[in-house]
C-alpha cells in the first residue's frame, strides 16, 4: 500500500462524508456535522489551516545536524516523535460507517503504538468511550482516554474505569462544554469552575492518573489549569467543531505557552505535515495532536495505513529539522520562525 492507494480507499470507504481533499482545509465539508466538517460556516476549521500556512520557517543548512532526534517523553509515554493521535469517535456517523466504533478504536490505538506514538480515544456515547477504553486496555494502557466534561459524578466514574483499565493518563476536552451535538445525551456537559477542575485533577491523581486538559484557547484558562495541577494542556478549538468564532490555534499558542511556567503545552488544529509539527513546536508546543489525517489513514488502510502515514510524517519532521538546523526536536523555539503575522 502507498499513500495514493490509502487515500483512494479512504475516499471510497467514507462514502462522501469526507472527500479526502488534496488540501484538508474544511472548505468542502463546512457545516457538515455529523461528518468531518467544522461547525456552521466552518470558519474555525479553516482558520486552523490558514494560521499554520502563514508561519514561515528559517532555513539553516551550514551545520552538522544530519541525524536529528525526534523522540520525547510525555505524560508517562516514551514517544518516537512529539505527536499523539487526537481523540476521535463516531465512526458510524462521522466517518462513513465502514468500521464499527470498536474496530476504529482498535486501529487508532494499535496503529499509533506500532508507529511509536500513542493515541487518545474519544467519548460522547457509552459505546465510543467503552470501545476506546477497551482498545487502550488491550494495548497495556498505551493510550489516553479523553472524557467529555460531564456534569456531576459521572466524570469520576469514567476515571475509575480508566484506572481499572491500566491507563497512565486521562483527559478532558473542555472545549465541548457547550457542544450541541451532545444535547441528545441523557447526561449534560458543562464548563468547570476552577474549584471543580481542581477536584477533577485531584481525583485523577488519587487514582494514579496524569491529567490532560484539552481545549484551552486563552492564557487566563491556561493559568487556571496550571494552578489546578493539570499535568499538560492542549491548545485546541476542537478542530473547529464547536464554535465558528475562534482563531486558528497557532495564533493563540505563543501567548498561552508564555502564560504558564511548568505546564507542558500541546496543540492541535490544521497539522498536516512534518513542517507543520515543527511550526507548532517553534510557536511553543511540546507536542501536537493530529485528528483528521489520522482518521483518513485509519479508514483508508487500517493499522497498516495509519503506520504508513505516521512514518511519512516522521520522515518529514526529520527533513524539517535538518533544514532548520536543529539536532533535536527539543531545540525548536521562536528562533526557528522567519515570520508569523501575529508575532
Amino acid at each position: 500500500m502507498n499513500i495514493k492507494q490509502l487515500r483512494q480507499q479512504a475516499r471510497e470507504r467514507m462514502n462522501g462524508v469526507c472527500r479526502v481533499c488534496p488540501v484538508c482545509d474544511g472548505r468542502a465539508c463546512a457545516g457538515e456535522l455529523p461528518g468531518m466538517g467544522g461547525i456552521r460556516s466552518g470558519a474555525s476549521f479553516m482558520a486552523n489551516v490558514e494560521a499554520l500556512s502563514q508561519v514561515k520557517l528559517k532555513m539553516r543548512v551550514l551545520h552538522g545536524a544530519a541525524s536529528p532526534g525526534t523522540a520525547c517523553d510525555l505524560l508517562g509515554f516514551s514517544l518516537a516523535m512529539p505527536v499523539l493521535v487526537a481523540p476521535m469517535a463516531g465512526a458510524q456517523f462521522n466517518m462513513g460507517g465502514f468500521f464499527t466504533e470498536e474496530r476504529f478504536a482498535e486501529i487508532a490505538v494499535a496503529g499509533a503504538r506500532d508507529a511509536g506514538i500513542a493515541a487518545c480515544t474519544g467519548d460522547g456515547t457509552d459505546e465510543a468511550f467503552q470501545c476506546g477504553l477497551a482498545a487502550v486496555a488491550r494495548a497495556g494502557g498505551w493510550g489516553i482516554p479523553v472524557v467529555k466534561p460531564w456534569s456531576g459524578d459521572f466524570f469520576f466514574a469514567r476515571m475509575d474505569q480508566a484506572a481499572e483499565a491500566g491507563c497512565r493518563a486521562v483527559g478532558m476536552d473542555i472545549d465541548t462544554a457547550a457542544f450541541t451535538a451532545l444535547g441528545k445525551s441523557r447526561r449534560p456537559v458543562s464548563p468547570k469552575t476552577p474549584e471543580e477542575l481542581r477536584a477533577i485533577v485531584d481525583g485523577a491523581h488519587s487514582r494514579g492518573l496524569k491529567f490532560l486538559l484539552k481545549g484551552v484557547m486563552s492564557p487566563e484558562d491556561a493559568r487556571i489549569a496550571e494552578d489546578a495541577g493539570c499535568d499538560a494542556l492542549v491548545v485546541s478549538n476542537h478542530g473547529g467543531r464547536v464554535w465558528e468564532a475562534l482563531p486558528g490555534t497557532a495564533c493563540v499558542l505563543p501567548e498561552v505557552a508564555r502564560s504558564v511556567s511548568r505546564l507542558p503545552v500541546l496543540a492541535d488544529g490544521g497539522v498536516r505535515s512534518g513542517a507543520d509539527v515543527l511550526k507548532m513546536l517553534a510557536l511553543g508546543a511540546s507536542a501536537v495532536l493530529i485528528g483528521r489525517p489520522c482518521a483518513i489513514a485509519s479508514v483508508g488502510g487500517e493499522e497498516e495505513g495509519l503506520v504508513l502515514w505516521l512514518k511519512r510524517l516522521r520522515r518529514q519532521l526529520v527533513e524539517s529539522l535538518i533544514l532548520a538546523g536543529l539536532a533535536d526536536v527539543s531545540d525548536a523555539g521562536p528562533h526557528v520562525i522567519a515570520s508569523a503575522p501575529w508575532l
